[in-house]
């Protein structure tokens, strides 16, 4: 039936009505973040910025000050805030034994306390309870950081390290990857105690064969260009970089092969052979095979002054239980026991290092922030460490934009999670710190804590100082 022109008039009127309504209707999200200072990591500007969120992932981000038609459940006024992606901590430990379970637990409200949106756990003998933590935070049922973890440790029979899982042959090769993937472990991580050559290389090789994350110390029995060869996706400290640097590393790595020097009586020698030609060259091999290194730079200082510094009063022991400062007793009896030449070998190996990390940095190799945290580690806090790391990578030379860049940038393309973490873009989880100051101006801003949200959640800055007071154990 056809309409007169009377009745189409009315009908057009009210067709542009209802679209005029649709048109005025505003756009809802759960978060708003507005008027923020967000930092782009890649090249280290500054944008003013409004952030919107539905679902936990950054939905769109505008430099556009006018806010209208827009609607959000919650909105976080951060005019003057400096917006970074939460924080990585790039190397931590649980561990310690069932009696250290809930101290260990305690952790994690360090680490959120401490904007430390995500930790790596490098190996313990606790799998099972980070496993539950794990689903805990990320069922809201805990506060803590998202964890990635290695699980066990491999190493060979014997490990230091309780737990770690024991190679001998290929056939306990395949069985401990086997079990590290019915995890599901995040990455592999090897140590050095115990196992041979042989099969530190079989077990990076095996591993790589599986597209699993490799990571660890490296025997000393090993050229660090086979390591590299092999497939390893990140070096853990720097001992294993100093001596690919030495112009000598194939007759030191034949005197530990026969037994006829140990690892520490190596450290001077590779230290003194050290060759900036043969460094550049090493340089160049883990840049082109994308490897990261996870420099440990506070945990060094720190052991290495421990004969200097009275650590009695630091503000986090608070945080320690009787536990946890027990297991410091073997580090610190060490230096007890230390002659003055050892002390002062171990000094100039702590100077020397920040030299090869500021080096690394300059070479384009990337670099990974993890604090070494947890258990055994003398007065290696966890959380507020990660912080002091960043602060030792400024201090050696590093800038300010770069360190931060060893945190959450680097930490989510190393695990390759960069789709989903590691920069404040469109689409990615919406982990993100808001600081008042600007961190690449001073990197000690990085500690100076506005909000954090992650998981969903937003603590202000009362949530985090009660996060910290609920952890006070002493």
């Amino acid at each position: 039936m056809r309409l007169p022109i009377k009745g189409k008039i009315v009908a057009l009127t009210l067709f542009i009505a209802l679209v005029s309504c649709n048109e005025k209707k505003p756009v809802s999200f759960d978060v708003l973040i507005k008027n923020g200072r967000v930092i782009n990591l890649e090249d280290g500007t500054i944008s003013v910025s409004n952030i919107f969120i539905n679902n936990n992932r950054i939905t769109k981000i505008t430099t556009d000050a006018s806010l209208s038609n827009v609607e959000a459940k919650a909105t976080i006024d951060a005019t003057g805030k400096y917006i970074v992606p939460g924080f990585w901590d790039n190397h931590t430990h649980f561990r310690g034994g069932d009696s250290l379970i809930d101290v260990n637990k305690n952790f994690l409200k360090l680490f959120m306390a401490n904007g430390i949106t995500t930790v790596r756990d490098a190996g313990g003998d606790l799998t099972s309870s980070v496993l539950e933590w794990r689903k805990a935070i990320a069922n809201n049922e805990l506060v803590g950081p998202k964890i990635f973890t290695s699980g066990p440790k491999i190493d060979g029979p014997n490990g230091t390290w309780a737990g770690s899982l024991e190679v001998d042959n290929e056939e306990d090769i395949t069985n401990a990857l086997d079990s590290l993937e019915a995890i599901p472990s995040d990455f592999v991580k090897i140590y050095d105690s115990r196992i041979s050559g042989a099969n530190y290389i079989k077990t990076i090789e095996e591993a790589e064969k599986r597209n699993l994350i490799t990571s660890g110390h490296m025997p000393f029995t090993v050229e660090l260009d086979e390591t590299i060869d092999a497939g390893i996706d990140a070096v853990e400290h720097l001992y294993y970089i100093m001596k690919g640097s030495s112009a000598n590393e194939k007759e030191i790595t034949q005197q530990l092969i026969k037994k006829e020097i140990g690892f520490w009586d190596a450290m001077p020698l590779l230290q003194s052979s050290y060759s900036d030609s043969t460094a550049l060259a090493t340089f160049t091999n883990l840049k082109e095979h994308n490897v990261f290194v996870v420099p440990t730079l506070h945990i060094g200082r720190v052991l290495s002054y421990l004969d200097e510094v009275d650590h009695s009063t630091d503000d986090y022991l608070k945080y320690m239980s009787t536990g946890i400062q027990q297991t410091y007793k073997g580090r610190i009896d060490r230096v007890k026991n230390a002659t003055v030449k050892q002390v002062a070998d171990r000094k100039a190996l702590d100077q020397f290092f920040g030299k090869l990390a500021y080096k690394l940095s300059e070479n384009g190799v990337y670099l990974l922030a993890g604090s070494d945290s947890g258990a055994y580690n003398s007065y290696t806090y966890p959380g507020i460490s990660l912080h002091k790391e960043l602060e030792a990578m400024v201090n050696i030379g590093m800038s300010p934009l770069n360190a931060l860049k060893t945190s959450a940038y680097n930490g989510a393309k190393f695990l390759k999670q960069d789709e989903d973490y590691g920069t404040i873009s469109e689409g990615k989880i919406a982990d993100i710190v808001l600081l008042n100051s600007n961190p690449l101006e001073d990197i000690k801003n990085t500690q100076d804590i506005f909000m954090v949200l992650s998981n969903g959640n937003q603590h202000n800055k009362s949530d985090l100082n009660h996060l910290l007071n609920s952890a006070i154990v002493n």
